[in-house]
């Protein structure tokens, strides 16, 4: 189906992120998945080329612009050849927006520069042992010392957790539980002991580095203090609906690469004397698939569309992280059936897609978590 969401430098945008991943990525990847993390030159690589900080203002080195088709895709030219290492979509789709929005005019000069230019990393650490998706459960504590913050913690399954430069911290501020008296602290590389634990082996997303982090009396400045204190569960909550948005671009766009790869290869592939295309449970799987898919491609654009007009409310973000995720998840199941012994062997995308995507009904809030946002949307 023909897409109707982009205009013409969108699509420049798009050879132009295809030229590097051809050029700077794809030539690399197979040792990144051996090694556990990417090479911090291809981040620089990246800020010369214009991909980091897409939506900081020009001032900073950014590209200065919030339309959101820019960064769908960027996520999709990565998603289309299982390009699962470089955390771009976390630095710039989930951090980015955090600095923005929040940081002070002197926190934006220190900071914003880097990050645009890929000298500086970043990651958010919301996630710990005892506290997944919910958030309140948060328990890492940051004292307040007047011109300090004494902060004390762990965080795990940290997303450019390795290599992150800049770590926007979670912490709690106040005694209460709950959602009350959270705040975000910016922890940087070097601060006495901000210690980072090893990189986590994973079942898919292999050359996406993952780490626990640990805080240990760590001294943050006031000053790396992001937003006010004691609204941080508040900021969160604002920005989760673009995080669970990005996930569902690259969910349909992974569902859609391999999709296209297993409609060759059944074409290809013979058993019994003719192809397996010519099979009625083969054409009939086919077809289930490519529905969902354009069924679900409709709804992610529209999503898309309404969070440019800043228009996308949390519910209907959540339907489609859950949606475009568990689809991912169905496809490349099915394909890798349709694959046969060979979907089983890593070196068919299939087989890394089917580990890659399992994730994406976890992160950024598990289906669980999206059906009960739904559905208190709808019944409160």
């Amino acid at each position: 189906m023909r897409r109707e969401i982009f205009e013409p430098e969108h699509e420049a945008f798009r050879a132009s992120v295809r030229a590097f991943v051809e050029r700077e990525v794809l030539p690399h990847h197979e040792r990144w998945e051996r090694a556990g993390v990417v090479d911090r030159s291809v981040w620089q690589a990246a800020g010369r080329q214009g991909l980091l900080g897409l939506a900081v203002p020009e001032e900073y080195g950014g590209g200065g612009t919030p339309d959101f088709r820019f960064p769908t895709v960027l996520a999709e030219e990565f998603a289309r050849v299982g390009a699962t290492g470089p955390g771009f979509r976390v630095h710039n789709d989930i951090v980015g927006p955090y600095l923005t929005e929040l940081a002070t005019d002197e926190q934006k000069r220190r900071w914003l520069p880097g990050f645009c230019s890929g000298e500086t990393i970043a990651a958010i650490a919301m996630t710990e042992p005892g506290a997944g998706s919910d958030l309140q459960g948060i328990r890492t504590r940051a004292e307040d010392r007047g011109d300090h913050y004494l902060l004390n913690g762990a965080k795990t399954f940290i997303s450019n957790g390795i290599l992150s430069d800049l770590v926007i911290v979670a912490a709690r501020t106040t005694p209460e539980g709950g959602a009350r008296g959270l705040s975000l602290l910016v922890v940087e590389r070097g601060m006495a002991g901000f210690e980072r634990g090893r990189n986590l082996e994973k079942l898919g997303l292999h050359a996406q580095d993952t780490a626990e982090l640990s805080f240990t009396d760590v001294v943050v400045p006031r000053e790396n203090l992001l937003g006010e204190a004691d609204r941080g569960f508040a900021y969160l909550m604002e920005r989760l609906p673009q995080e669970r948005l990005t996930i569902a671009v690259g969910a349909i766009a992974v569902a859609e690469a391999v999709l296209a790869e297993t409609v060759e290869y059944v074409r290809r592939r013979e058993a019994f004397g003719r192809p397996l295309a010519k099979l009625q449970h083969v054409r009939f799987q086919i077809a289930e698939l490519a529905t969902e898919c354009a069924v679900t491609r409709t709804f992610v654009d529209r999503c898309v569309t309404e969070h440019n007009a800043g228009a996308l409310d949390t519910a209907h973000a959540s339907m489609a992280k859950w949606w475009a995720t568990e689809l991912a998840n169905r496809v490349t199941d099915r394909c890798l059936q349709l694959h046969g012994g060979y979907g089983y062997m890593t070196e068919y995308r299939v087989a890394r897609a089917f580990a890659d995507s399992r994730v994406g009904t976890i992160f950024g809030g598990t289906t669980e978590i999206m059906k009960e946002i739904i559905g208190r949307s709808l019944l409160n």
